[in-house]
């Protein structure tokens, strides 16, 4: 016993460490496959020879494999603007992999969709512009899009948060913000106000003010003109301006972009690490002043409310000290009370001001914010019932195909057959995108397959935003014939449903009996049997589609990334453009 001690230690190393020590290293390398981040990062804690294999570029390689969100390929050349391996799996699995996907909100009526894809040492998130596509087709055309946010990833992995728009005069601008928490499980993304402090706030502040607990108001509760005004606040300050979109590249698109790529991301980089100065700076350099930030008593200013500061000498009285002799004078005379109001109940109105101060209170200055949280949402006809007065957008669940469910994911078509067909005074068909899913019947007895509307690419929405343009009983074969010549399609299987028709008004359409053929090249054909319009679906992948899009402008910031109005128009493309 105590000679196989012997032949096991290595110093302090446990016997056991030496044992996996002793394995080859593309076994190491396979085992890795099966352990978890938080796991290698456990076994380099305990010793320096567990550290030296379970720290390497090789293991964290195949780490960043398993997250399944880039080629290999694509990691290798991401590997040139970061620190590490490990660096980049942390972006890749605490950024990337929750984000990807298709979000969606309700408002305007023609769709709200962004698709968030990877970029270059980034996720960008791109708004799919309602519009019609050509002769040519959806794989031909050249889609319009515009960018919404970005989150860079800097040398060691972490997280820069950048909102497009552009300003009052139509300059385009990014706006820096923070990442508060990305949950792996997201399906609401948020644009909030995040409230920050320097380490030292004064002790009358966090007792007084702050009260024992210390515990921050939620942005989510204030009231929402409170929210829309501090979100304009902030992103009306922290704007910096850019050069025109059109010509930037946010992704690549040809292997030669890479060089262009990695001068933008250094630029962006320096962006958030300096705000506006960041042409004069390097990224070495050391960051002096608090950028991409407003200051609470200018917060206060722009929400109307004024500040006493006739007491205070600005050119000898430090930040700590303004800050509390601003609340000590200011915030009473602002949000003061009679005594009176403390034996009669508040109305909501005056009850704003406090929710506001409470959640001021917190720090000294704001900044922007994305959150991306799980919370629980109800949902009808695969659609989530969505809090219009948030700046959100909600995550669809985009599952891939298996067996029983083969048509679930995105779809994209237009009207008509054949599909790509136009006439000289329609020389373009609007686009219509589905998200596919499958669910259960009310009683229980029949699988559904459902086809939710999430853009629709006409001057003017004739169908509700997330409605169900089709609804398929998917075990119930149809026996009825395509009404059209086949095109040279062969048909595999057809199955009977009922299709959104005209019914008491706009918000609650009726349905039609129809019928879903499946061709064997894998397009689908709804046919509504009493009129005979066709509606021609085909599979589509919108990274691609985007990489070979064209880039439009933004909106404003916060309309850019949530748009709160009730609309029935384009308003993501005042002009009617065809791709």
């Amino acid at each position: 016993m105590n000679q196989m001690r012997k032949n096991g230690d290595l110093g302090s190393e446990s016997f056991g460490a030496c044992l996996l020590l002793s394995l080859p290293e593309d076994v190491i390398a396979v085992i890795a496959r099966f352990v978890s981040p938080r796991d290698i990062c456990n076994l380099s804690l305990c010793c320096k020879s567990l550290c030296e294999v379970f720290d390497s570029e090789r293991i964290w390689l195949v780490q960043c494999e398993v997250v399944k969100v880039l080629s290999l390929s694509e990691m290798i050349q991401w590997r040139i603007g970061i620190s590490s391996y490990k660096a980049l799996c942390r972006f890749l699995g605490e950024v990337m992999k929750p984000l990807v996907g298709v979000w969606v909100h309700q408002n305007p009526e023609l769709g709200n969709v962004v698709y968030v894809m990877p970029g270059f040492l980034s996720v960008v998130g791109c708004r799919i512009i309602p519009q019609e596509v050509g002769p040519l087709g959806i794989e031909e055309a050249r889609v319009m899009w515009s960018p919404v946010f970005e989150i860079i990833c800097g040398f060691d992995g972490s997280a820069k948060f950048f909102l497009h728009g552009r300003d009052g005069k139509l300059h385009f601008c990014l706006h820096p913000g923070f990442v508060m928490g990305i949950e792996k499980s997201c399906n609401v993304l948020l644009l909030e106000v995040e409230t920050r402090r320097e380490k030292e706030l004064c002790s009358e502040i966090e007792t007084v003010l702050l009260g024992e607990t210390g515990v921050q108001l939620p942005f989510r509760k204030l009231p929402f003109s409170y929210r829309r005004n501090l979100l304009h606040i902030v992103t009306s300050t922290v704007g910096i301006p850019v050069p025109d979109l059109s010509s930037e590249r946010l992704f690549p698109t040809s292997k030669d972009d890479e060089a262009v790529l990695l001068e933008r991301r250094t630029m962006l980089l320096k962006m958030h690490k300096f705000g506006v100065d960041w042409n004069h700076m390097n990224l070495e350099d050391e960051c002096i002043n608090i950028p991409n930030q407003v200051d609470i008593n200018e917060s206060w200013k722009h929400l109307g409310f004024e500040v006493d500061n006739r007491n205070m000498d600005a050119g000898n009285q430090t930040q700590r000290k303004s800050f509390s002799r601003y609340f000590r004078s200011g915030i009473k005379h602002i949000l003061g009370r009679s005594s009176s109001l403390k034996n009669t109940s508040s109305s909501r109105s005056e009850t704003r001001p406090w929710n506001l101060q409470k959640f001021l209170n917190f720090g000294d200055s704001i900044g922007l914010s994305l959150k991306a949280s799980n919370i629980k949402l109800s949902s009808y006809q695969g659609w989530p019932n969505m809090d219009e007065t948030r700046y959100a957008l909600y995550k669809l669940p985009n599952k891939n195909p298996i067996a029983n469910e083969e048509y679930a994911g995105l779809w994209g078509g237009t009207f008509g057959w054949p599909p790509g067909k136009c006439t000289e005074d329609k020389p373009g068909k609007a686009l219509f995108l589905l998200m596919l899913s499958y669910e259960e019947s009310q009683d229980g007895t029949e699988r559904l397959l459902i086809g939710t509307k999430i853009l629709e690419g006409t001057h003017y929405a004739m169908h509700p935003n997330g409605s169900a343009m089709f609804v398929i009983k998917i075990d119930s074969p149809s026996f009825e014939l395509f009404p059209f010549d086949t095109n040279g399609e062969d048909f595999e299987h057809s199955y009977a449903g009922e299709g959104t028709a005209k019914g008491y008004g706009f918000r609650y359409p009726g349905y039609k009996p129809g019928t879903l053929f499946v061709t064997s090249k894998g397009l689908l054909m709804f046919v509504w049997k009493a009129t005979k319009v066709v509606l021609t679906l085909q599979r589509l992948d919108l990274g691609e589609l985007l990489r070979k899009g064209v880039c439009v402008s933004p909106l404003l910031p916060c309309l850019n990334f949530a748009y709160l109005t009730k609309s029935h128009t384009n308003v993501f493309a005042p002009e009617r453009r065809r791709s």
